[in-house]
């Protein structure tokens, strides 16, 4: 059974498994997304992330989409505000994306407005978690490996973004703040000017987290810890690869399953996690999983659901059947003799999809 937890030590208090919702508005159609989350809440997950950049892939015919699906079904059913906590984002600059708003930045002002756009497609007076997606500044992410100081485009201080989150935290629209595909000198940059100037103080980080893809555990694990901020693990089965289904085929080759957003979208497969180290990596922990008795998603799963450093886990579904496998792992537990052969195998081969 899963029991809330507080994250960052705030009064937000969430389950450990959380509903991602990108794939709602492209991959899955309105009807099916509201069965999915009538499904996720009757299982007990009380937690629901999305963003105002959703649906993915980023198209500008689906911009919003995703919130105001997630919108009409709260509308559709009174007392369910209540019920759940709602997380979404403001998306960092526009990274060729020009219908999330001109310019390049992200500005005080851009944060205002999104989150007020945000409001309105939600159907809702406040969001619980408001996040920014990526950094203002430059910072590695998404797959890129260094910082490059030649790089730096930034427009907005990080003490300005806090007077804009904090701006809507006093209005009653925000109830607390969090940062996503961050770094270990964001993370603290961000916790230092709060406490300095009496701002709001960031609870939770979303960045990337799975067995192909361990980076948090090379100083954002600490970090975090030692300041209170508390991880949201996002693409815990890799963009699929940690499912098994691409074993046989990889996402591109004919005979790969044609479902997955990996095989869809050759902008997915462009990133970190089109790498063929990312594959063979996924493979390995694949076969390792079926060598103890499980499958290739649950030993992902747990690995999440366990660890220490994880407050909730994100789960980006397409179907019931998914969602449901997905919720079933939570009971699996994973010996020490298992973790260590998960360890020996990262040491191999390392976070090919970082």
């Amino acid at each position: 059974m899963m029991h809330p937890l507080s994250l960052g030590g705030s009064d937000l208090h969430v389950t450990p498994i959380c509903l991602g919702t990108m794939t709602f508005g492209e991959q899955v159609a309105e009807a099916d997304a509201h069965a999915i989350l009538d499904a996720a809440v009757e299982r007990g997950v009380n937690f629901i992330d999305t963003a105002e950049m959703y649906a993915v892939p980023a198209r500008e015919a689906t911009f919003g989409a995703t919130e105001a699906i997630i919108g009409r079904w709260l509308a559709a059913r009174p007392g369910m505000r209540q019920r759940i906590v709602l997380a979404s984002k403001v998306a960092g600059p526009a990274r060729n994306m020009p219908w999330i708003r001109a310019g390049s930045g992200m500005t005080a002002q851009d944060i205002v407005a999104s989150c007020e756009a945000s409001l309105r497609r939600l159907q809702t007076d406040v969001i619980d978690l408001y996040q920014i997606h990526w950094p203002e500044r430059h910072a590695p992410a998404f797959g890129q490996l260094y910082y490059d100081p030649a790089k730096e485009t930034s427009q907005t201080s990080i003490h300005a973004q806090l007077q804009a989150l904090d701006s809507l935290v006093r209005a009653g629209k925000v109830r607390h703040i969090g940062l996503s595909n961050e770094t270990p000198w964001g993370v603290l940059e961000f916790v230092r000017l709060a406490q300095q100037h009496g701002l709001p103080r960031v609870v939770s980080v979303q960045n990337p987290y799975c067995l192909v893809n361990r980076s948090w555990d090379n100083a954002m694990d600490e970090s975090c810890h030692r300041l209170g901020v508390s991880l949201l693990a996002y693409s815990p089965l890799g963009f699929g690869l940690l499912t098994g289904k691409y074993d046989q085929h990889a996402p591109h080759e004919a005979g790969a399953p044609q479902d997955g957003r990996i095989a869809r979208y050759e902008s997915v497969r462009a990133q970190r996690w089109g790498r063929p180290e990312a594959l063979a990596a996924a493979r390995r922990y694949n076969q390792l999983a079926r060598d103890h008795g499980l499958t290739p998603v649950q030993l992902a799963l747990a690995f999440c659901y366990r660890s220490w450093r994880v407050a909730s886990t994100i789960l980006g579904v397409t179907s019931l059947a998914q969602l449901h496998d997905d919720l079933d792992a939570w009971s699996v537990q994973l010996a020490p003799e298992l973790l260590a052969e998960i360890d020996a195998i990262r040491w191999q081969m390392r976070d090919p999809a970082q």
